[in-house]
């Protein structure tokens, strides 16, 4: 539920992309290293059962560290799934090292993403995991939103930056025009360093947007909060 009520996904998505390979840059390896995106509905995610389990404990952990998302308070696993799972979801996830090799005309991609896994464990293999959905309903529907979350065992090893080029190349198969994040507070460096990186625009600043938790643990503080925007046309 937003401001405008209910908002309902893009009439253009209404089948499941392909999985996609990614490679992953700077690795202290020199063998392959990369992670596969699978785009997941929650009719699919709930056939994954401890999948989804293991996404939703992540969120919660996220909303209460309280530093990147707006919500608070306790996010179960019936919150996590209508604010997630409202529209499209995409799990990245990793490929083992050197189980993966790439020539100039094809990839080779596990369909399967329990297969993918490869009997290890969610948290060994989930790279991240982000939401695609309208930001805004009807006629301003072709503006999409997004939220990103990247569990903190596999922070630092530069998935965000593929997480965010799959955001880019989907959102567009899904019927979008352009995208725009709300609320990038100013303290999530990171974040702001990426988008500007791919070529986001700065369209707004908000001051204050976040009452955010201290990085120390010692309180809380308001935050401002950066608007971005890019275009897909």
């Amino acid at each position: 539920m937003s401001a405008y009520g209910s908002i309902k996904r893009s009439s253009a998505a209404n089948a499941a992309l392909s999985p996609k390979l990614w490679p992953v840059a700077s690795t202290a390896s020199s063998e392959s290293h990369h992670v596969t995106t699978y785009h997941l509905t929650l009719s699919i995610a709930q056939r994954l059962e401890s999948l989804l389990a293991y996404l939703s404990a992540v969120f919660a952990q996220e909303v209460e560290d309280g530093l990147t998302y707006p919500q608070e308070g306790d996010m179960d696993r019936a919150a996590f799934e209508a604010y997630f799972f409202a529209a499209d979801v995409f799990v990245g996830i990793t490929c083992e090292r050197g189980a993966v090799q790439l020539d100039e005309t094809r990839e080779e991609v596990e369909p399967d993403i329990e297969k993918a896994r490869a009997g290890r464990t969610w948290e060994e293999c989930v790279a991240g995991f982000y939401y695609i959905k309208p930001n805004y309903p009807g006629r301003s529907s072709h503006i999409c939103n997004a939220g990103f979350v990247v569990p903190p065992v596999q922070r630092g090893k530069g998935y965000g930056r593929v997480l965010a080029l799959s955001y880019v190349e989907y959102a567009p198969q899904l019927g979008y025009q352009a995208s725009v994040f709300n609320l990038v507070y100013v303290n999530n460096v990171a974040s702001i360093k990426l988008w500007e990186r791919l070529n986001f625009t700065r369209a707004g600043l908000i001051p204050r947007a976040g009452r955010l938790k201290r990085r120390d643990g010692d309180g809380e503080e308001y935050v401002d909060a950066i608007v971005f925007y890019k275009s897909f046309v």
